[in-house]
């Protein structure tokens, strides 16, 4: 999962970045000082894992990871190869998902791009570049497709609705709030637009809205209105705080989080958060050569499942043995959840559940 982090100049984005990452990517307060884009990989927490680890003492110990790409500060005109516009919109389209950063904090040391602190505006602002730049792309569709309608007929509702997806565009609205049939998710998810890219408003905050209660932030508020438009997520979090809290040892942090009212860090938030937005789970294999979590789509069968360890194993799937981690973790152990009747033997079309622990049996 790739997953890149935007926003306006000095809202706080390489910040954050680089307390999820570690990375250490330079951040100043000055526009573009993110030129490349850095990129992270951070481990998925998962407790899980880390209970399966404890039982089988593996070897090796793998966690499932997400990268992170901290992308260039944006400006008007980007649409249009403003500022560094065409490598930010071109890395943004590699990305899986957006984590788009919204300032909604005060501070005078630190100049916004706008002069003032309005994120309803910084999220217009970034919209309105990506819009333009899928105006384009949607555009050249409809002029392709239409092409095809003479030769057949059918290809008339793939031009219907790229006009109807055009028109929600053109109102300045992101083409992921168009009501879509099956059809038309996949002939949209074909073009590969921007706006289509799931999205997560980050919205930045001040460690005092934190200590205070973040439901008092204005701002907080606004943004969340506009995610439930949008179809986004929203995750309120602090930049500078998380910066404080991967300096920390896991006692620290922990008494740290409490006193802030918090069960978990942005990290952990956030990629919970993402993988609640694209409908992703995580499986789970365990045994002394290694522990693992591998993701994949909710919904998936267990051979693509398979599929994800080798491409083998998904071509001569025979069965999966399975046990919920929960079930695992209360026998005590495999050979005790076999003895109980807790592994059940599943074929090939038994669709995967978020913690299953699983042995899949293959022959090529």
């Amino acid at each position: 999962m790739k997953l890149g982090i935007v926003g306006l100049p000095n809202v706080g984005k390489s910040t954050l970045f680089n307390a999820i990452t570690n990375a250490g990517a330079q951040s100043a307060n000055y526009p573009f000082c993110t030129i490349e884009p850095n990129i992270g990989v951070v481990a998925v927490p998962d407790k899980r894992l880390d209970k399966l680890a404890e039982m089988y003492d593996p070897d090796k110990y793998t966690p499932a990871t997400i990268e992170f790409v901290d992308i260039a500060g944006l400006v008007k005109g980007a649409s249009k190869g403003e500022g560094l516009g065409n490598k930010f919109l071109s890395n943004i389209r590699e990305c899986d998902a957006i984590v788009h950063v919204v300032r909604c904090f005060e501070n005078d040391d630190i100049i916004h791009v706008e002069g003032s602190v309005d994120p309803i505006r910084d999220i217009e602002t970034i919209d309105l570049e990506l819009i333009l730049s899928d105006v384009e792309m949607i555009q050249r569709r409809i002029d392709k497709t239409q092409k095809l309608v003479k030769g057949d007929k059918k290809y008339q509702a793939q031009v219907d609705f790229f006009k109807r997806v055009l028109d929600t565009l053109n109102e300045g609205k992101p083409a992921r709030v168009v009501e879509c049939t099956d059809d038309e998710k996949a002939w949209l998810a074909d073009v590969a637009l921007l706006t289509n890219k799931p999205v997560i408003f980050a919205a930045n905050m001040s460690e005092d809205d934190f200590s205070n209660g973040i439901d008092d932030n204005e701002r907080l508020k606004r943004v969340r209105e506009i995610a439930a438009e949008q179809h986004a997520g929203v995750l309120p979090i602090c930049a500078e705080l998380e910066a404080e809290i991967v300096e920390m040892d896991k006692d620290e942090k922990e008494m740290f989080l409490s006193e802030l009212g918090l069960e978990q860090s942005g990290l952990d938030r956030l990629v919970s958060e993402c993988y609640t937005l694209l409908g992703l789970i995580s499986y789970l294999t365990a045994g002394k050569p290694e522990v693992r979590a591998w993701t994949i789509k909710n919904g998936t069968k267990a051979p693509q499942a398979a599929g994800k360890i080798h491409s083998d194993f998904e071509r001569g799937f025979i069965r999966a043995e399975v046990i919920a981690f929960d079930d695992l973790i209360a026998c005590g152990s495999m050979t005790a959840a076999k003895e109980k009747g807790l592994v059940r033997s599943e074929g090939k079309e038994y669709v995967m559940k978020d913690g299953d622990v699983v042995l899949f049996r293959f022959n090529v």
